[in-house]
This record gives C-alpha cells, structure tokens and sequence, in this order.
C-alpha cells in the first residue's frame, strides 16, 4: 500500500524511455508565437494582461535594475503554473514533485540575486551579515546566523515548493483509495468521498497556482534586497 501510494512520484516511462522531457514541454506547446495580424489573438492578450498583473504585484517595489528582471520573474511564474496545474491530470506527472527539480529553479534564481547585489552594491550586501548596534561580543555568532539563514533561502524554496505539491498528491491519492474501497461496501460514504474528492481537486489546483507566485514573490523579495 505504501509503495503504490508513493508510485505516483515515480518518473513515468515508455518502453524504458523516460517521458519527463515530453510532458515539461507539453505546457510549452499551449504558447501561442507571434503572427502578423493586426489583432492580437485573444489568447495572447490574455497573456498579457496577466503578465502586467502579476508583475505589478511582485515587482512594484523594485529598483531600476530589479525592473530589468521582469521577463526572467514572468517566464519562472508561468513555467510554474503550467508544471503545477498539469500534473492534475490524469496520467500525467508532476515534476515540481520532486526536489532535484525545485533546487534546479531555486538555486540559480537565488544565486543570481545575491550575485546582483554583491556585484552593484557590495558593502550593502555585506551590511545585512550584521545589525546595527550590535554588541562586540556578538558580532562574530551573529554573522554566522545571518550567513546560515542567507544560505538556507534557496533551500526553504524547494523544499516549500515540493511539500506543499506532494502534501496535496498524496491526499488525493488517500481520498480516491477509499472511494473505490468503500463504493462496494457503502456506496453512500462513497459519494460523500468522491464530492469531498472533487472539493480538494479544486483546492489543489488553487495550492498549485498560489506556489507558484509564492515563489516567484520569494524571489522577487529576495531581489529588492540586492537592488
């Protein structure tokens, strides 16, 4: 039993070939390209409107220079979205699931912050190791408390990420077990599972998109402090 409930985040294959690449690029694949047309499509335009939207939440604050982060903040939400919201379908996979994949998005995004910061402002960027008005003698524990929480940030976003999605995956996978166990048994405790089952799909499909901006907001926050 725990070994079927946990095959879910088992990365699924074809004839020994793995079908990770396939189904990252399948969300890809619902972007439309540019055209000549006088008219935007109205799926583009929608994609637009909500590209504008987004970045007036998580970049207002931002600097000039956070500014020039906009495409790269636009492209991680949508990558996110897309990654999140298609692994609810059926036999499909989810590989924000996994937090090989989550560090890959995380670490570099954070890395690249605190290199912006060190690179544009330096002794700002030294400045946040330490407080203002600390005592001598706490200087030297404070710095190492500071460089660890500095260090845990791109590990705190994986793994938030990857828990939230598998905290969801796995109590779809317990509520649609019990349904199918107890349809036999008393269907009325069936019906009332698989409503309760319908209630959480939807509040799983809300969790995958508020991730989603939670991490790109993270990200952006981290970047107003380095800009």
């Amino acid at each position: 039993m725990t070994l079927n409930l946990f095959d879910q985040f088992n990365i699924p294959q074809l004839f020994n070939i793995t079908l990770l690449p396939a189904i990252m690029l399948l969300p890809m694949m619902m972007l439309q390209i540019k055209t000549c047309r006088f008219k935007k499509p109205r799926l583009t335009t929608l994609y637009n409107w909500f590209i504008k939207m987004m970045m007036k939440t998580t970049m207002s604050k931002a600097s000039p220079l956070g500014q020039k982060w906009a495409p790269v903040m636009t492209a991680t939400l949508l990558l996110l979205i897309m990654l999140n919201t298609t692994g609810l379908l059926p036999y499909t996979y989810t590989p924000t699931t996994q937090l090989s994949m989550t560090l890959a998005l995380a670490i570099p995004l954070w890395t690249a912050t605190v290199l912006t910061g060190a690179r544009n402002y330096p002794t700002r960027s030294v400045a946040h190791l330490l407080p203002e008005g600390t005592p001598t003698l706490l200087v030297p524990i404070l710095i190492l408390i500071e460089t660890a929480s500095l260090l845990i940030r791109p590990v705190a976003l994986g793994v938030r990420l990857m828990a939230n999605l598998t905290a969801g995956h796995l109590l779809l996978q317990l509520i649609s077990t019990a349904t199918l166990a107890t349809l036999a048994i008393t269907p009325i405790t069936s019906i009332f599972l698989a409503a309760l089952l319908v209630l959480l799909t939807t509040l799983e499909m809300a969790v995958a998109m508020i991730q989603a901006y939670v991490f790109t907001l993270l990200v952006s926050l981290y970047l107003q402090e380095n800009s």
